[in-house]
């Protein structure tokens, strides 16, 4: 149903995703990855690369197919099948590439854009802090000036991809006793630069995509791979809160669709008290509830989608789908397995698997309690700001003498 929002071309490339999915992505490898014995599916990045698949949004001078957030959205909700592993390793094409693409030099376009989207390099982006989770301003990691190179000193954690990657987006205080919208910088940093990575966390799940520590000591960057402007790396971070976001949303409706699926499969087949046990409403109703939710999410994060391509602010929006989106899977996850009983909390069927995977959607690229700050922020700024400009709903009250029971104080 929701095929009307999308182009002719946009239908097109989701058919191309799905039939992907569906034919070069091996059960063998998804289940070595939750294993962890893979620990970062280097073929699967360079496969697809060679269908054209990564970076869609991004111009076909450097690889991409000069795509709208609407096709990409499309895109991610069919890799979300694969689990979040797969999905995040696809996304952080898009989430550093975007960095890049906005902010890069033509030299650094050249160097680590258009190789990534060829599937020659592959990307990661060292964000979070042992003491920083989401105080972003808080990060310890610097970045001290000598000629024409930095040496960055401090760590990063919970890096999806450390482990394949050959260079990652860092964020550091170029100016640690400037403001903080005014002290961090980001740069572009090669693993071979001295980057030691560090395989140290046992993952409850969204496992088999890298994810490792970063250790800085005296790392030599050059001044040329700094991205953005000088202690500028909030407005790079600013803009990437919508590929982050955005991405997170979209694949939390590919791995929901999925467990639905299959729980709406199992229910119209298992039979108990000589029925099928779709025929009960503790049943059928919680496939109801999941299908409403699951539609409410899609919606919401298409018209973000839109929104973003409109060129629109979109900082409530995008934090808006994520939360709404990341929250949908975490009760649609619940209610399939839930609908399947016992087995469905087995790795007989793989909704166990999506239920660790979707525990971790309202944690990163922002928890959601962080969502909602920034949504009731944006909320009141906007009532506040239009004031006067709609009717004055207020004077519709029933008792016209009220206005010395306003109290406020």
């Amino acid at each position: 149903m929701f095929d009307i929002l999308l182009t002719e071309e946009e239908k097109r490339l989701k058919q191309e995703v799905r039939a992907f999915v569906r034919e070069k992505v091996p059960s063998s490898l998804v289940r070595a990855m939750d294993a962890e014995e893979v620990r970062y599916p280097k073929e699967y990045m360079v496969n697809l690369a060679a269908q054209n698949l990564l970076g869609l949004r991004f111009s076909k001078e450097w690889g991409g197919r000069g795509m709208k957030w609407t096709g990409e959205v499309a895109a991610i909700e069919e890799i979300g099948v694969l689990g979040s592993g797969m999905t995040c390793l696809y996304s952080l094409v898009s989430i550093v590439g975007e960095a890049i693409h906005q902010f890069g030099t033509p030299e650094q376009k050249e160097k680590y854009l258009k190789p990534t989207l060829e599937g020659k390099l592959c990307c990661a982006e060292a964000l979070t802090e042992p003491r920083g989770g989401s105080d972003f301003f808080g990060a310890t990691t610097l970045a001290r000036r000598d000629g024409d190179y930095y040496f960055l000193n401090g760590q990063k954690r919970f890096v999806v991809g450390a482990e394949g990657a050959d260079y990652f987006l860092v964020y550091a205080k170029t100016a640690p006793e400037a403001e903080p919208h005014q002290s961090i910088s980001c740069f572009i940093v090669e693993r071979e630069m001295g980057v030691e990575v560090k395989h140290v966390y046992g993952l409850l799940g969204s496992r088999g995509g890298g994810t490792g520590r970063l250790y800085f000591r005296e790392t030599k960057v050059p001044a040329k791979n700094l991205v953005g402007p000088l202690h500028g790396g909030f407005l790079v971070f600013n803009r990437m809160m919508i590929p982050e976001r955005l991405t997170t949303a979209a694949g939390a409706l590919g791995m929901a669709r999925c467990c639905l699926e299959i729980a709406t499969r199992y229910s119209n087949r298992r039979k108990a008290f000589g029925e099928t046990i779709r025929k009960f409403q503790a049943v059928s109703f919680k496939i109801a509830d999941s299908i409403a939710k699951l539609d409410a999410a899609r919606s919401l994060v298409y018209v973000t989608a839109r929104h973003v391509d409109q060129g629109l602010d979109a900082r409530r929006m995008v934090s808006e789908a994520k939360k709404i989106s990341t929250e949908m899977l975490w009760e649609v996850v619940n209610h399939s397995m839930q609908v399947m009983g016992g087995i469905g909390y087995t790795n007989v069927y793989p909704i166990e698997r999506f239920f660790r995977d979707a525990r971790l959607q309202m944690i990163w690229t922002g928890t959601n309690e962080v969502m909602n700050l920034l949504i009731q922020h944006e909320f009141y700024k906007e009532v506040l700001e239009k004031m006067g400009q709609t009717r004055d709903v207020e004077a519709d009250a029933g008792d016209l003498e009220g206005e010395e029971e306003k109290v406020y104080e």
